[in-house]
């Protein structure tokens, strides 16, 4: 199939932000993507859907692509996010180790369950045609399940799609500007004093993005608003989320409240958010050393400089933030001088008591905030 007149087609449509992982299946179409749209090369492929979901909320019409093995990698998000926000999204996903194919043995039983794989999470899917007019056809049906606010999936097989050359690539290079170790002794706040001071700051233009567990909860507390989203599930997704909101709503504050456990479990992303560099993102890291939500279990972040390793992606300014006061005064700084900044500070083990969860359903949380985005552009 011609890639580029296929391409030009998912235009039409409106498909215009684009995420993935590299595949040799997909490189065509990947090649296009990089050449005539809007692009992220996320690190892992939760992370791709991650960056897509949040730009569907922020009013794209966002598009993933990933080899299947990596589809067992974006099995949380797809779950634990797409599922129970109800967010549209466009997928392609290569058919590596099809039946009857030789490929490598790594192949062989991920291409025997990515279309079961995809059926268990509810997603629809259809083989994607190699004939330019009836995969037009198949795009529309699919355009179809995007309007319902469901995800629809493309398996793709080998020779799907004809050679697109990518053009030379202009690359993004951020270098850190200001960086901050500890150099006093930590406060250590409780997480929800912490929150308060961040939520203190928010105005009509922020949204604020609160990662798994009780740090969500613990918002949800404070106060229940339209321009928060907390993340009930997809742990580790937070701060790729933040990038695709970002980059879909620049004209947005947007602050990623995240948890040392859950930014363990994917740091690839910092990578990713350095390379793209949103000047309207700060990164807020409320560390405890610990999975406080499933009962206090030690994490692994003890001997971890997350400054540093912020600093090292990219991050404009990454920061130690001693007490609530030093955190105010960040984030008014930020509000004033924006860049992508990331703060880091280090909280007790004390949480609240009769914690409440969100009353709310997660797709009501992701359709308010939509009208948010559109009644404050």
């Amino acid at each position: 199939m011609d890639t580029r007149l296929f391409g030009e087609e998912l235009r039409k449509s409106g498909f215009a932000f684009f995420s993935g992982v590299p595949c040799s299946y997909l490189k065509n179409l990947i090649n296009y993507a990089i050449n005539e749209t809007d692009y992220v090369a996320a690190a892992n492929e939760g992370d791709a859907v991650a960056i897509a979901a949040a730009a569907s909320i922020g009013g794209q019409k966002s598009v993933v692509l990933m080899q299947n093995s990596g589809l067992t990698n974006a099995v949380s998000p797809l779950t634990s996010l797409i599922y129970p926000f109800r967010i549209p999204l466009l997928g392609f996903v290569s058919l590596r180790g099809e039946p009857g194919v030789p490929d490598e043995p790594q192949h062989e039983l991920m291409g025997r369950i990515t279309t079961q794989l995809l059926e268990l999470m509810n997603v629809e899917w259809q083989y994607l045609s190699q004939d330019l007019q009836e995969a037009k056809r198949q795009l529309i049906q699919a355009n179809e399940q995007i309007t319902r606010n469901r995800p629809f999936f493309f398996v793709v097989k080998k020779g799907t799609f004809d050679t697109v050359p990518l053009q030379k690539q202009q690359n993004s290079i951020h270098a850190n500007q200001i960086i901050r170790h500890a150099h006093k002794d930590n406060q250590m706040p409780a997480r929800y004093e912490a929150l308060s001071v961040i939520h203190s700051l928010k105005d009509r233009n922020t949204i604020q993005l609160a990662t798994t567990g009780k740090t969500g909860r613990e918002l949800y507390e404070i106060e229940d608003a339209d321009n928060n989203l907390y993340m009930v599930g997809s742990m580790g997704c937070v701060g790729s989320f933040g990038l695709g909101l970002a980059l879909s709503q620049p004209g947005k504050n947007i602050v990623v409240i995240d948890g040392d456990g859950s930014l363990l479990m994917r740091m690839g992303s910092l990578a990713t958010n350095g390379y793209y560099n949103p000047g309207n993102m700060i990164h807020i890291l409320l560390d405890n050393n610990a999975h406080e939500s499933t009962g206090g279990q030690s994490t692994v972040s003890h001997n971890t400089d997350f400054v540093s390793i912020a600093a090292s992606c990219g991050y404009t300014m990454s920061i130690h933030v001693h007490d609530l006061q030093e955190l105010k005064t960040c984030l008014q700084e930020w509000k004033e001088t924006k860049g992508l900044t990331f703060l880091y500070m280090k909280i007790s083990m004390q949480s609240r008591e009769k914690l409440a969860r969100p009353a709310i359903k997660p797709h009501e949380v992701r359709e308010r905030l939509q009208e948010f985005i559109q009644n404050h552009p």
